[in-house]
């Protein structure tokens, strides 16, 4: 057996040296991975004022710190520079899932309860990282944020103020998108890009569509394509797949589906459906 783990040794250290795809990402991985955690989660909470505030001074340099040995000290410095500006903007969309959802009692039920909060807050977070071309860090944020609540928003699209994800579950926003102010939308929706041939061809490509000012998509609605936008004020309803354009103010609904109804015993009393 050990003349077996021996020669199994040996050949996976000739792979580690082989420069195929996961030795490559072996050398970029590792160093993000150990501390990403800690920068995300010191930086939340910097953002949604979950710091003393008596401390705020010493938390600074302390995240700084963290996050200056994730992506260096400049980009560290940028960061935190937008750390205000990101506070500002996720304040709006605590406002928005207040004003939207009349099941929420506080804005801290929101902070500490509605997933939509902490994934919008991290992708806000990230989407600076992703500024600054630490595309890997972004997406290990997003990824964690995916992980805990079902929502996958690349940290490359573009949102507005104001933006709330109700329930939340399933929702999917592509890298290429571009999304207004106080734009709504509800569980199970894609935004996302047509399957292509090309590959890697299509990097840098406009893919995934826009979403104008007060937009609101309703559950499993799917939204496709770098050319297709929903013009402000429009509403697109539940499993609605749509792949071109719609002017302001539209509504966009699929027709009833035919309810057959089937009046009959109970299951128990009879062969069932």
């Amino acid at each position: 057996m050990s003349d077996n783990i021996n020669q199994i040794a040996d050949q996976l250290r000739i792979l580690r040296t082989s420069g195929d795809s996961i030795s490559k990402a072996s050398h970029e991985i590792l160093p993000y991975s150990r501390r990403i955690d800690d920068a995300l989660g010191a930086l939340r909470s910097l953002v949604t004022d979950n710091t003393p505030e008596d401390h705020l001074e010493s938390d600074l340099r302390v995240v700084q710190g963290i996050v200056a040995a994730l992506i260096g000290s400049p980009k560290a410095s940028d960061l935190l520079a937008a750390l205000p500006a990101i506070r500002t903007t996720v304040a709006t969309d605590i406002e928005a899932a207040f004003d939207r959802d009349p099941s929420a009692s506080s804005f801290g039920e929101i902070i500490v309860a509605f997933p939509s909060i902490l994934a919008v807050s991290t992708y806000r977070i990230a989407h600076k990282c992703y500024q600054l071309s630490e595309n890997v860090v972004a997406r290990i944020m997003s990824e964690t944020a995916h992980k805990a609540t079902g929502i996958d928003i690349h940290p490359g699209a573009e949102i507005g103020d104001y933006f709330f994800i109700d329930h939340g579950t399933g929702v999917v926003i592509g890298e290429t998108c571009i999304i207004g102010n106080r734009v709504k939308l509800y569980h199970g929706v894609t935004l996302g890009a047509f399957s292509n041939r090309e590959g890697r061809g299509d990097v840098g490509e406009r893919r995934h569509p826009t979403l104008e000012d007060d937009v609101t998509i309703y559950p499993g609605a799917s939204i496709l394509g770098g050319a297709t936008v929903v013009g402000k004020g429009s509403v697109i309803g539940g499993n609605v797949w749509l792949t071109r354009s719609v002017p302001p103010n539209t509504r966009v609904t699929i027709k009833s589906p035919e309810l057959q109804l089937h009046q009959s015993p109970p299951p128990e009393f009879d062969a069932g459906i």
